[in-house]
């Protein structure tokens, strides 16, 4: 089964946001928050997949278009959005 590959979609929209944000905790102390070494392997492969699939982090409105990118998501969550602002 360790064979076995897992395919997880995401919207351009979800894969931006999910993107920025890997970024930044990479760039944090991960130790406080990725207490298992195994988990460095998934998380270094699925932010380099993002980064691969994703000319707009590259774009010179990357911000704006991150920006919208999250003011659409929390859009769509409704009022879980507003839960997690509090």
């Amino acid at each position: 089964m360790h064979d076995t590959e897992i395919t997880i979609k995401l919207t351009s929209d979800e894969a931006l946001v999910l993107s920025d944000w890997l970024a930044r905790v990479q760039m944090t102390d991960l130790s406080r928050l990725v207490d298992d070494p195994a988990a460095w392997a998934p998380i270094h492969r699925l932010a380099g997949t993002l980064d691969k699939a994703l000319p707009a982090i590259f774009a010179a409105d990357y911000a704006e278009r991150l920006d919208a990118a999250r003011r659409r998501l929390k859009e769509s969550m409704g009022s879980f959005a507003e839960e997690q602002d509090d």
